[in-house]
């Protein structure tokens, strides 16, 4: 069983920040993407930003100068910096990570169990 471990969410005021983390287990064969979705109610899970193997990066349109993602490899950590946030930033927020658990198990993705993120105006 894979688990994702997030944290950081919580509440906060329009224009404030929050850093959530997501760490992934300690030993598996490959990583190949670790990234961020969110899912406000009533509406779809949407990419929100990923980080890639190769250090690229591709962002959401609606967040892109806000948010940075980055990573810590050797401690399969991924990381979003949340800065000028909008109400409408508010959502659950799932971690996911496109992996591969064995060196001849298929890559699959997985999912953390979501944190809360609430911006208040």
């Amino acid at each position: 069983q894979v688990q994702l471990v997030e944290s950081g969410g919580g509440l906060v005021q329009a224009g404030g920040s929050l850093r959530l983390s997501c760490t992934g287990p300690g030993i598996i064969f490959s990583i190949y993407s670790m990234g961020w979705y969110r899912q406000a109610p009533g509406k779809q899970r949407e990419l929100v930003a990923v980080s890639t193997r190769d250090g690229s990066a591709n962002y959401a349109d609606s967040i892109k100068g806000r948010f940075t993602i980055s990573r810590d490899n050797a401690k399969n950590t991924v990381f979003l910096q949340m800065n000028s946030l909008k109400p409408e930033d508010t959502a659950v927020y799932y971690c996911n990570a496109h992996l591969q658990r064995r060196m001849l198990s298929l890559p699959d993705d997985y999912w953390g169990q979501g944190t809360q993120v609430t911006v208040s105006s």
